[in-house]
């Protein structure tokens, strides 16, 4: 689909020197002399790669849809991680490297949503939010919980993080899949 280049908007995306790029940053700029433009900052999609690229009004850019498809992450295999189609339980192995760091916030049965591009993924989105226990972490220290401070802990997927001093190792606690950063317990 076509679309002229003061149309972008952040989250677009486009096919831009032989790559897909997502438009993070719009800004539309009137200068007193020349033609209005739109001042954009993109992400290749595929490396990360950024760039700064002016587009006119009078260009045209190819808007690209993405189809988006609910998996389920079965297990790891390897360097590889398999998850399955949700309509037709077909399987898919995907490289550790493509979730990226956020590959240990991975579990089984774990529904996730895959982006493809002419049949070819993407991206992984994994939920916001997931529900892990504690593995270990330190005791209260009297007297600490006046401050607003936080300790050490690991979780049963072995990433550490910070907790308030209130939690106790086997509690369970919703844990933010972007920072990995507590947000509260589970219920």
């Amino acid at each position: 689909m076509k679309m002229n280049g003061n149309e972008i908007k952040p989250g677009n995306i486009i096919k831009h020197q032989d790559g897909l790029w997502v438009a993070v940053k719009c800004h539309a700029v009137k200068p007193g002399k020349g033609g209005a433009f739109n001042q954009v900052e993109l992400k290749n999609l595929i490396d990360g790669r950024k760039l700064n690229e002016r587009f006119r009004a009078a260009e045209t850019v190819e808007r690209v849809r993405l189809d988006q498809k609910t998996h389920t992450y079965l297990y790891a295999d390897g360097e590889m991680l398999v998850f399955m189609n949700a309509e037709n339980y077909e399987q898919i192995n995907l490289e550790a490297d493509f979730v990226g760091d956020r590959a240990v916030y991975l579990t089984d049965g774990m529904s996730v949503e895959l982006e493809f591009y002419e049949d070819k993924p993407i991206s992984v989105s994994l939920p916001e939010q997931v529900i892990l226990a504690v593995k270990e972490t330190e005791p209260v220290v009297k007297g600490q919980t006046a401050a607003n401070s936080y300790k050490p802990a690991i979780l049963e997927n072995d990433v550490r993080t910070t907790v308030p001093p209130f939690i106790d190792a086997g509690e369970r606690l919703i844990i933010n899949t972007e920072d990995g950063s507590y947000v509260k317990r589970a219920d």
